[in-house]
């Protein structure tokens, strides 16, 4: 419901405010720069930004919500430790892999896929629709057509769909939740350069035979064959972020 009271642009330059804040504070904790048991106060970060208290609030409540901060009265705003925050948050992800310890975020979360993509790819050769199937097969074709052109950032798009396909082709409400998990690990992957200049074409390869599996309802052969892409993830992390 549209906030009674306040002029439009006034609401849309608040939002444009709390996103910045957000942007610039949270992968400041995400990072480090703000370790944990540290405290923000509310004033403080009103003049760090140039922003209002309401804004800061705002932008603090996202922040709790992703389990990195909590404010108590008469202490301030403590970021939280790190086993206490919500790491499948898709701008948690984003905003650790922006930060120094990116090798280490890329490997964790590629060990993720590991473990439940292959099992998803599985399921989905049973469970998928011939809708999903069609998706799965239309996509790993223009995987293939951007890697021949050498295209990331066409490549990125279809390989995010595809992937976000067979976790949720597979039935399972947990592993579709995790699509947003993988797009995050593929997008960055691509934006900060841990990936070959061009896709692998074998790994291309195995996405078209992970689709054709799926369609002839080869479970066993969808699994070993995305377990082949997840395990080629590894590979290139070894050689591109030890």
């Amino acid at each position: 419901m549209p906030q009674q009271g306040i002029p439009r642009d006034e609401r849309d330059d608040a939002g444009g405010l709390h996103a910045r804040v957000l942007a610039e504070l949270g992968p400041a904790i995400a990072s480090g720069a703000h370790p944990p048991g540290t405290v923000l106060r509310i004033d403080e970060l009103e003049s760090r930004y140039g922003v209002s208290r309401t804004v800061v609030r705002e932008a603090v409540r996202v922040l709790e919500a992703m389990h990195l901060v909590e404010s108590r009265r008469r202490v301030g705003i403590t970021v939280r430790r790190t086993e206490e925050w919500n790491v499948f948050d898709p701008a948690v992800i984003r905003w650790r892999l922006a930060g120094a310890d990116r090798s280490r975020q890329l490997r964790s979360l590629t060990m993720l896929r590991t473990a439940v993509e292959p099992v998803a790819a599985g399921l989905a050769a049973d469970a998928a629709t011939p809708e999903q199937c069609r998706e799965l097969t239309v996509l790993a074709a223009d995987m293939a057509a951007a890697g021949r052109a050498a295209d990331l950032d066409a490549y990125l798009v279809h390989d995010v769909a595809f992937h976000r396909v067979v976790l949720s082709a597979s039935g399972n409400e947990m592993f579709a939740r995790l699509g947003d998990v993988v797009a995050e690990v593929l997008t960055g992957r691509t934006e900060h350069h841990v990936m070959f200049t061009a896709p692998d074409p074998a790994a291309v390869t195995l996405h078209v035979r992970v689709a054709e599996a799926v369609r002839a309802r080869d479970a066993r052969a969808a699994e070993d064959l995305m377990r082949e892409i997840c395990v080629g993830a590894l590979r290139e992390l070894d050689i591109l972020a030890p």
